[in-house]
């Protein structure tokens, strides 16, 4: 019976340990840790050799940030990692536990680039700073950034920052009127065939 009596009344705080085990916080540092990623999204930076895209993970919760390129052996030329700080502040980023070489672009909340850094070293546990308030950071294949003319300036575009082409107003291209021209007239409507540039300023 007291056997009996002390389950009982242990029965709580062993379901509560249970409980507690199962909804553990996972270190999302640790190698095994399984962590959640949005995207992929289209990425597009407005270079002055013309546009780049990426398609990106977005790391937007506390454990994707902590996470990042974290153990990963490559990158393809074409992959990134978009960070949402979610606030406009001055970050700084570290390379532990990631084991190549990233190309490190610091982004405003306009979606301009403020700060490049260019093959950040592996595992280093250095901190690098954005120097300026950003809300975002892009993180690439090392060497990537110089290979394509990716620059401080430079224009990214993503629903993030309000700049993609989502969001672009449509070009209107007003059409020839035929039911306007007068018989004798040769003047002939055309459409304007212009593009707006996107600022690289």
């Amino acid at each position: 019976m007291k056997t009996a009596r002390f389950i009982l009344s242990a029965a709580p705080f062993l379901a509560l340990a249970l409980f507690a085990t199962a909804f553990a916080q996972i270190d999302p540092a640790a190698p095994d840790a399984v962590v959640e990623y949005g995207g992929p999204d289209p990425v597009i930076v407005e270079t002055s050799q013309g546009p780049v895209e990426f398609i990106a993970e977005i790391a937007d919760t506390e454990e994707s940030r902590t996470r990042g390129m974290m153990y990963r052996e490559s990158m393809e030329p074409n992959e990134a990692m978009l960070f949402d700080f979610e606030v406009v502040r001055p970050v700084a980023i570290w390379m532990a536990n990631t084991m190549i070489p990233l190309d490190i672009i610091f982004v405003r909340e306009d979606g301009t680039i403020a700060k490049i850094v260019a093959n950040a070293q592996p595992y280093s546990r250095r901190s690098m700073p954005s120097d300026f308030p950003v809300l975002a950071v892009l993180e690439i294949a090392g060497g990537r950034a110089a290979e394509t003319g990716i620059a401080p300036g430079d224009l990214v575009r993503h629903a993030l920052f309000g700049t993609d082409m989502a969001d672009e107003p449509p070009v209107e291209t007003p059409e020839a009127d035929a039911d306007a021209d007068e018989p004798g007239d040769d003047t002939v409507g055309e459409a304007a065939d212009e593009t707006d540039e996107a600022a690289t300023e």
